[in-house]
């Protein structure tokens, strides 16, 4: 069977999709709807299978067109990545790496572990983005990242896994809270708590509003701030209680009057890994950070 599409389909059925109508989504793609039309026609006859379902409502994709679009975006995507790359080559850079973190790895060891190895690589970007892990491992795979680093309770088991980091989310409250006398405790006993939160596309708050949800409860947030120090703060006006890593929880308490309390759960505990589709398929540039990165876990066991 020959398969004939290009490009201009693949723009099309994502304006289509996201639209959820052909004469719309025929609009945003500066079409006229009988072209459109006819190209949708003419791929679904050449894949053998229909793409849309068409109803007086509107247009939603078949099976065959939620892979035809997942698809779709996928090529999109690097193919922006591919204009960005090479603009990038075209101003002097010989590199560009794509890194998805959670929030431990982000705010406390990739800060200094960038700075290492972009000032022994001058020539070489760094694009860095906060994500949950299973979003993280979703991006590797697809190739939206080159490296991801992600909590050990999320097993990328399509991928290749390095150490690299470990850590605990640990519970902070003010000195004058009722918690403060505690050594430890579950997260249970004090979901229903008013907490301080950080945004809601950090990835801790989305993790923790997870966990609590598995409780069958929801997170009390009385107010949103915008880092681990704004967080703290808080928690030492006694707005709230808060979850953060134990790093940064030490850090603050030595100049905040905050109290740390130990969380008994399990999946306070972050062995981070790093993840990566292939390191023999990674450009050398990428490979020397991944090996940078492993040398600082090493060096940090030491320690």
């Amino acid at each position: 069977m020959g398969m004939h599409f290009d490009l201009v389909d693949l723009r099309l059925i994502t304006c289509i999709a996201e639209t959820n109508s052909l004469t719309r989504g025929a609009e945003r793609f500066h079409m006229s709807v009988p072209a459109a039309s006819t190209r949708i026609k003419n791929l679904e006859e050449s894949m053998g299978t229909k793409l849309l379902y068409r109803t007086s409502q509107g247009v939603t994709l078949t099976p065959p067109g939620q892979a035809f679009l997942h698809h779709a975006r996928l090529v999109l995507s690097q193919l922006e990545q591919l204009r960005g790359d090479m603009q990038e080559y075209a101003r002097g850079v010989k590199g560009h790496v794509r890194i998805f973190a959670n929030t431990t790895a982000t705010t406390e060891f990739l800060p200094n572990d960038l700075r290492d190895f972009l000032a022994s690589h001058p020539d070489v970007n760094v694009d860095l983005r906060e994500r949950l892990s299973h979003d993280i491992v979703r991006a590797v795979s697809e190739g939206t990242a080159d490296v991801g680093i992600v909590a050990g309770n999320v097993r990328p088991e399509s991928l290749q896994t390095l150490p690299y980091r470990s850590d605990r989310l640990i519970l902070a409250v003010s000195t004058s809270h009722p918690l403060a006398e505690r050594e430890s405790t579950s997260f249970r006993d004090v979901a229903n708590y008013d907490f301080v939160g950080l945004p809601e596309a950090s990835a801790i708050h989305t993790f923790l509003i997870r966990v609590a949800s598995d409780l069958h409860t929801k997170l009390h947030v009385r107010i949103e701030v915008g880092n681990f120090e704004a967080l703290c703060r808080m928690i030492e006006a006694n707005v709230g209680i808060g979850v953060l890593p134990r790093s940064s929880a030490i850090r603050y308490a030595k100049t905040m009057q905050i109290r740390l309390v130990e969380i008994e759960d399990e999946w306070s505990t972050r062995d981070l890994l790093i993840c990566v589709r292939s390191l023999d398929l990674l450009p050398s540039f990428a490979r020397e950070l991944v090996d940078q990165l492993t040398r600082k876990c090493a060096a940090a066991a030491q320690n």
